[in-house]
Formats: C-alpha cells, sequence, structure tokens
C-alpha cells in the first residue's frame, strides 16, 4: 500500500495541527448486503485504509477518533447516533435529544424554523466538537447535516472519501494538489460570468441548466482553511442548477461503480426527472431509489479538473476526470441548493460538450468533446 497520500492527507490537505482532534470514520458491510467478491474485497479494504490512517494520524495530532458503523446502503443518509456523539460530544446531542429536534436531523423531515434551533444548539457546544475529519466511510456523508453542521457551525475541516478504492492511492491521490487548484480557480471565474448553460455528448444527451447567481465551488483538495469541505481524491468544480429550470434528457452509460450493458435515457421537465427509458437492470434499482424519495431533481453540476484521475467504473474519481461532466439527482441544500433529502447520486458523461450562448446568440464553449477551450 503507498502510504504517502495518506501522509498527505494529514501534510497538505488538511494541514492537521499538534492540538487537534481527528475522526476518521468507515462503514461495515451489513449481513444483508450481496456483494460479489470483488466487491466485497474493496469494502474490507477500506477499513484496512482507515486503521493505517489512525496509526498514522497519532504523529500528527493530539488524540485520533476512530469509528465503524454498519452501511446506511445510500449516499446523503444521516450516520448514526454514535458518530454524531463522537463528532460533537455528549452535551450537544443530549440537548437536540431533548428538544426532539434529533431523530428529525436524522430523517431530514426537518422544518426550516427546526433547523434553526437545531444549528443554535449545536453552536453552544463547538468547542467541544473534534477539528477535523477524515471520511472513508462507502456511503457518502457529504451532502447531511452532520457534515453540514460540522463544518459551517464548528469550523471542522472535512475531507469525504466515499467507494474509495486502494488503486486510488497510486493515482488520483498523487494530483499536484496546488496546480490542480489554480486550474479550478480558472474554471469557476469563468463559470461565475454565467447564468445558463448547455451540456451535449456523443451519446445523446441534450440538457440545458440555469446556473442564476448560484455559487461556484471548487473541490481542490485543499482542506487547510476553517471550515472546508470536499473529496479525495478532489478534483472538481460544481455548482446547483436553479431548482426547476433544467430541461432535457440524459444518456447513462455509466452506474457508480460499472458500465452498464445498455445505456438509460433519464427524460428531465421542470429540473426533475420524470420518466427512465431503457431495458438494463441498473433501471428498476435507480428508479426504486427515486421512488423512495419525494425530490427527483437535478442537484448538481461538475466539471472533473484532475489529470491523475483515470478510474471510469468508480463515481467518486471518474467525476473528477479532467474534461468530464457529472450531474447528480437528490440533495443539493450543503452547498447553496434548496433541497434537502436523503439522496444523492451522480452521474458522468464523458467527452461532453459544454457551452453558454452569449447576447449576439454566439456559442460561449468550456468544453468540446471533453477538451477545456478556457
Amino acid at each position: 500500500m503507498n502510504t504517502q497520500p495518506l501522509i498527505n492527507i494529514y501534510k497538505i490537505n488538511l494541514k492537521v495541527k499538534k492540538h487537534e482532534r481527528v475522526l476518521i470514520f468507515t462503514d461495515t458491510i451489513r449481513a444483508d448486503e450481496v456483494l460479489p467478491e470483488n466487491e466485497i474485497k474493496r469494502r474490507e479494504t477500506l477499513k484496512e485504509i482507515a486503521k493505517h490512517l489512525e496509526k498514522i494520524g497519532k504523529n500528527f495530532a493530539k488524540k485520533i477518533i476512530y469509528a465503524e458503523y454498519p452501511s446506511l446502503g445510500s449516499h446523503g443518509t444521516e450516520p448514526p447516533e454514535q458518530l454524531w456523539r463522537l463528532a460533537f460530544g455528549n452535551k450537544a446531542i443530549d440537548s437536540l435529544k431533548k428538544t426532539n429536534l434529533f431523530e428529525k436531523l436524522l430523517s431530514k423531515n426537518i422544518s426550516k424554523k427546526e433547523l434553526f434551533q437545531a444549528r443554535q444548539i449545536i453552536r453552544q457546544f463547538c468547542s467541544e466538537a473534534v477539528n477535523a475529519v477524515i471520511a472513508i466511510a462507502n456511503f457518502s456523508t457529504s451532502h447531511t447535516n452532520f457534515r453540514d453542521f460540522l463544518t459551517k457551525l464548528c469550523g471542522a475541516r472535512y475531507a469525504s472519501m466515499p467507494l474509495f478504492d486502494p488503486s486510488m492511492l497510486d493515482g488520483a491521490m498523487c494530483a499536484d494538489w496546488i496546480k490542480l487548484n489554480k486550474r479550478g480557480i480558472a474554471i469557476k471565474k469563468l463559470l461565475d460570468s454565467i447564468s445558463k448553460l448547455y451540456l451535449e455528448t456523443p451519446n445523446g444527451t441534450e440538457i440545458v441548466l440555469f446556473k442564476g447567481k448560484r455559487k461556484v465551488h471548487i473541490d481542490s483538495g485543499i482542506l487547510s482553511r476553517k471550515g472546508s469541505f470536499g473529496n479525495l481524491p478532489a478534483g472538481e468544480v460544481f455548482f446547483a442548477p436553479l431548482e426547476g429550470s433544467a430541461e432535457g434528457k440524459l444518456v447513462i452509460e455509466w452506474a457508480p461503480t460499472r458500465k452498464l450493458n445498455l445505456p438509460l435515457i433519464l427524460n428531465v421537465k421542470q429540473g426533475k426527472v420524470v420518466s427512465i427509458e431503457g431495458n438494463e437492470p441498473y433501471k428498476r434499482e435507480l428508479e426504486e431509489k427515486l421512488n423512495k424519495v419525494e425530490n427527483k431533481n437535478i442537484a448538481e453540476l461538475g466539471i472533473g479538473i484532475n489529470d491523475r484521475a483515470s478510474k471510469p467504473d468508480n463515481i467518486l474519481e471518474s467525476e473528477k476526470i479532467l474534461g468530464t461532466v457529472h450531474i447528480a439527482l437528490g440533495d443539493n441544500s450543503s452547498f447553496g441548493g434548496k433541497i434537502r433529502t436523503p439522496f444523492h447520486q451522480d452521474f458522468i458523461f464523458f467527452n461532453p460538450t459544454l457551452y453558454t450562448i452569449d447576447e449576439k446568440g454566439q456559442k460561449i464553449k468550456i468544453l468540446e468533446k471533453g477538451k477545456f477551450l478556457v
């Protein structure tokens, strides 16, 4: 195992200081999960990597807190109470439970007023919260109240590593994070001046999305500032499109961890997936997930900027591949959107053409068949 990228998480990505408390957690395979052999091996390796991170961390931080919990089964689901207590302290969680807000936070079935109250409670105990988090759980905690409270309220730095594969330690995790950050800044600057984007791909994807004045974010792997949050491996520029604005169709050829036998077509109207066409078995799985949530909205558009990323069969890495575009469904409340739901799923698009149209009707291209024109 190449441990240098793991050391760099402490030294470069999070810049952990000697006096700090770091939380490392992973999720374990549940008894009811039916997985192929290779997936079992990858998932079991996550625990090995997490244990390596725990051992390495003792050279960098005052306190390393390690935790495991049974997998949650989907991205964007709130982690269990055990993890909240380790991250925020018992007093904070006991106070949330006394006001009957904790269960509502976990289910994400919480009103704006109640969410405000929960935030006020957490703020009182931020001094007891951890300073940094390395989340190497298979299912992402990025789009959760848990992560949102830690970074935005308590100022913790948060490295999210869902679907992590050991091969990334010799590939995408070896990126030059400083150069990658400069690339991201240049693309963000351009997107900041655009309000409407068109995406087309050779396989038939055609969709228009409105950014409006939504904030554009850079996930560059540099997570040293207070409240920083991003994926590792990193490498994307992204934003939450205006709800109800997207129109068109998405032709997906990749599920999160495999190439589909046949493409699926997601028809999008008024910002939501209204139907799925195709005979690929993944159609049923995706429909089941979407039917469990109220919002089937287009949640995110992101552009990959990591020149060391290459794996197409792992969405954590594939969405970072230089010159790709990914679009997500579900929750976007943690990065500028209005949708709060226990679901967030990205889909990758290769060889994309991404452009806007200026006042004179001229196309201004950002990407043409996967090549940057800026």
